[in-house]
């Protein structure tokens, strides 16, 4: 009885297989293997891979012979076609790992480019700090200054508050120069209230003769920028020149050149203000550290990459760092004073 059906071996369709004749009418194939009958079979088999029809006359043995060929062929183009499809995955996946390779070398030379970076300002600054008069003061002043031009830009471009009237350009001009001549007039006068004063009654002034009628939002902008970015730094110079107190306790300064100021260099200002420095510098460092790795709880919209986790990393990295280098520089004597030390400092940095 003719019929037609299809036959697949290994992947490969080996039909159409015509003029089969089969007297027990049953299925001749399973999944994977060809089941023959002890009687003659009588069809065409054609191969796929070979392009070649196969014809089968043959009793049991003959037929397995052709089965055995045609599916060890089968075998062999699966293999070829599996390692085809390994070799394009590969081709796939070789890119994807090229470019994060390529990231985490460009991610390594950053972080090397910031690590040294750090260290050029953190020894300049130290030397900065060592020289102490006039140096650390001008040093000052133009941090100060440049403070100040972007605090007033900030307020110009975006307002403290919406809808409010920014102060005239000339008045932000004229406030950077007065806080980059505070600290200087600090040193010089040994005190900060009467160039505070004076500057905040010219200011005001200003604001008042000009074209149009003021508005409050200019007067407190202004104050506000002079203060914060004029009057508060001028404490760092109050410290470092202002303390001439010399740390006896500090072992560093026995040894130090008497061309460079022997012991007496050494003061109770420049330790304070090397401790307060590398405090705050340590509070940001692990604030930003904690915060990388634990960071989940929000600390405040105006600063949004700050969070809780952060904040009691960085405030136990300061108080740390204090008490480290009071250890080192064996001032302040005692353990609390040092924590203490280490806490004010990072108030200041965080909510100052």
């Amino acid at each position: 009885m003719a019929s037609s059906s299809f036959v697949e071996i290994e992947r490969f369709h080996l039909i159409p297989v015509l003029s089969v004749t089969c007297p027990c009418h049953r299925p001749l194939l399973s999944k994977k293997s060809l089941i023959l009958n002890r009687k003659k079979l009588n069809f065409d088999l054609l191969l796929n891979g070979s392009k070649t029809a196969v014809p089968v006359h043959a009793k049991r043995a003959t037929a397995k012979r052709w089965l055995i060929t045609s599916v060890a062929r089968a075998e062999a183009d699966s293999v070829d076609e599996d390692s085809g499809k390994e070799e394009v995955e590969k081709d796939h996946i070789s890119p994807a790992k090229e470019d994060s390779a390529s990231q985490l070398q460009q991610k390594t030379s950053q972080l090397k480019k910031r690590i040294i970076f750090g260290l050029g300002i953190g020894i300049s600054a130290g030397g900065i700090v060592l020289a102490g008069g006039w140096v650390f003061t001008v040093a000052l002043a133009a941090v100060v200054f440049v403070g100040a031009r972007e605090y007033f830009e900030l307020v110009r471009s975006h307002g403290i508050t919406a809808g409010m009237t920014p102060p005239p350009r000339y008045v932000s001009r004229v406030c950077s120069v007065i806080c980059a001549f505070m600290p200087a007039l600090t040193l010089y006068f040994g005190q900060i209230d009467i160039s505070v004063t004076f500057a905040a009654f010219v200011v005001a002034m200003a604001l008042l003769l000009q074209r149009g009628n003021p508005r409050f939002s200019q007067l407190s902008s202004t104050m506000f920028g002079l203060f914060y970015c004029g009057y508060l730094p001028c404490f760092w110079v109050k410290l470092r020149c202002g303390l001439a107190a010399p740390a006896l306790n500090t072992r560093i300064g026995t040894t130090w050149p008497v061309l460079l100021g022997g012991q007496a260099h050494w003061t109770v200002g420049l330790v304070a203000t090397l401790i307060s420095m590398s405090s705050i510098i340590a509070a940001d460092t692990y604030a930003f550290m904690g915060g990388k790795a634990f960071g989940r709880t929000l600390l405040t919209r105006i600063s949004p990459k700050k969070t809780w986790e952060g904040t009691f990393v960085g405030l136990g990295g300061c108080i740390a760092t204090s008490v480290v280098l009071s250890k080192f520089f064996c001032w302040p004597t005692s353990l609390l004073s040092a924590i203490a030390f280490g806490f004010l400092n990072f108030f200041r940095i965080y909510f100052w």
